[in-house]
């Protein structure tokens, strides 16, 4: 009771300091610089750090840095009740970010880092307690080294930048990455990293060979300053937790002179579940070449509502020798030729994350940011056709078009990684993992599409993965739980969620935490807790 006393009057301070809501509230009054505004300003300056860095209530950046672009999830901005960061800084160095790391422990104030403003559910832009974010739109520098078929780049970099640069040296090296673009490097390694070549060659995670992090203490860490346990947990185990990710070290992956796509889309009325049912009984055993992830969504048929399964492929090769491996293996979807589309590596990124052109790939801003709602799941038994019809059902009570559900396969090189290798466990016995996603017009109410899409997820309950129900951390969801009494969190309680993400590997997060930082400075409300074997009467 002492806890969420102080915790309201904490509240009541910041909405007299700050004086400006976190959704906008406009006031003809300019708001003041307040005092931890200035302390934090002097600290700053006192090394001569440029101030043209550091954006303020006061400065006419500040807004346009808040909403956008980093945040690409409009629900964020209209529906979270939080504070307001005090500061944004958008740094261009690592001694700029360390500054301001020692800067808002000396002030009180805690640390969001943004790289891609992807985190569904706001995350890395939201608290309730003083805190500045670290905006690393300007950290992002890629260097390519050939000779090592190697990369370094930096936290604030996205995944279309890194594409893009890495075809700038060879059009036959790439990196597993993600297929939406402006997704940040520094959570998307972070967290694992699923895409189009995890069958090939595993996630982002398993490709990493070294890391700089920036640790509570303001040291720059190696892998081999920071040592193996640590290495181990930022590789997707959600590396905000430990510190602030500054670069990651890559190792780059061949690929083919040409590869193929094919996105054939068929609806209910085409046996679509028949097609669906065949996909589960092979999309983990295809060559690892092949990648056919599913993409289930709403569309028409003779003008009349129904539901659309996209087949979204690629293939590391011709066309020629694609067609065999589908005569042979999935006959039923009934490829041809003129399915198929030939290209190289670069224009297969631009057309599976739908651009049209190569030049996109280095635009920060997602083309889509309405708000949304996401969850996760794994599948490791196929799903019943009973199963299946229930969830076309369910899709079609959606009253927006707006639903996306996308089944991506595991097998291939996944089944070949321990689960303890990383923190990342989803590995053999696993199908394929889904992710549901409903989107809405901004300004429509959002509690409807909400709701449906909790009750869709309660459905799948007996069809998906449990002891624990798992789920992705790159698809965070507060529902799954979420630390309180922030920052001293329950590791017991933490557990309900961690697990969930984690598996086995929460136990070793929480002992990595504890060594680096004991006193829980980095967190959020679905951080890694410091571990405790100790169970006090709060945590029963």
């Amino acid at each position: 009771m002492g806890s969420s006393r102080r915790n309201s009057q904490t509240n009541l301070f910041l909405i007299v300091l700050f004086s400006i809501s976190w959704i906008g509230t406009t006031t003809s009054t300019t708001p003041t610089i307040s005092a931890v505004e200035n302390t934090f300003l002097e600290c700053m300056s006192s090394k001569a750090h440029p101030l043209s860095q550091i954006h303020t209530s006061q400065t006419s950046s500040y807004s346009s840095l808040l909403y956008s672009p980093s945040i690409q999830n409009l629900r964020l901005v209209t529906s979270i009740k939080a504070e307001r960061p005090t500061i944004i800084l958008t740094p261009k160095t690592a001694l700029e970010i360390r500054k301001a790391l020692l800067c808002s422990k000396q002030n009180g104030l805690q640390i969001r880092v943004r790289s891609g403003g992807h985190d569904y559910e706001g995350l890395s832009s939201t608290s309730n307690f003083p805190f500045i974010i670290i905006d690393l739109i300007n950290y992002r520098s890629v260097s390519i080294h050939l000779n090592t078929r190697t990369a370094w780049v930096q936290a604030g970099a996205t995944v279309g930048e890194l594409s893009y640069r890495i075809n700038e040296k060879s059009k036959t090296l790439a990196f597993p990455v993600g297929t939406c673009p402006t997704m940040g490097v520094g959570g998307h390694f972070s967290g694992g990293g699923i895409g189009m070549l995890v069958r090939k060659y595993g996630t982002a995670a398993d490709n990493i060979i070294d890391a700089t992090i920036l640790d509570v203490n303001g040291k720059i860490l190696n892998r081999t300053s920071m040592g193996e346990n640590l290495f181990w947990a930022i590789r997707g185990g959600s590396g905000a937790s430990f510190g602030i990710i500054l670069s990651w070290q890559i190792k780059l992956v061949q690929v083919p002179q040409v590869v193929t796509v094919f996105s054939p889309g068929r609806v209910l009325e085409q046996d679509a579940t028949k097609l669906v049912m065949k996909w589960q009984q092979v999309a983990d055993k295809l060559p690892q070449d092949l990648f056919i992830r599913l993409v289930v969504q709403l569309g028409t048929w003779n003008g009349k509502k129904t539901v659309q399964v996209v087949f979204n492929s690629l293939y590391l090769g011709g066309a020629q020798d694609l067609l065999k491996i589908m005569q042979q293996n999935f006959p039923e979807l009934g490829i041809t030729a003129n399915d198929c589309k030939e290209m190289n590596w670069i224009d297969s990124v631009v057309n599976i994350g739908n651009y049209q052109q190569v030049s996109q790939l280095l635009d920060r801003t997602h083309p889509d940011t309405l708000p949304f709602k996401a969850k996760s799941d794994y599948v490791q038994k196929p799903i019943s056709q009973d199963g299946l019809e229930g969830l076309w059902k369910r899709v079609l009570e959606e009253e927006m078009y707006m639903v996306y559900i996308i089944l991506e396969p595991f097998g291939g090189k996944m089944n070949d990684i321990p689960e303890t290798a990383l923190p990342f466990p989803h590995r053999k016995g696993n199908l394929y993992e889904i992710q549901y996603i409903v989107k809405w017009n901004q300004g429509q109410p959002s509690q409807k599409h909400i709701d449906w899409i909790k009750n869709l997820y309660s459905y799948m309950t007996p069809y998906v993965s449990s002891s624990p129900r798992a789920a992705y951390v790159n698809y965070r969801d507060l529902d799954l739980g979420k630390n309180n009494d922030l920052p001293n969190v329950s590791y017991l309680k933490a557990t309900i969620w961690g697990t969930k993400y984690f598996k086995g590997n929460f136990k070793r997060l929480a002992m990595v935490k504890k060594e680096v930082d004991p006193q829980n400075y980095f967190n959020d409300e679905q951080s890694i807790p410091p571990f405790s074997a100790s169970i006090s009467v709060s945590d029963m």
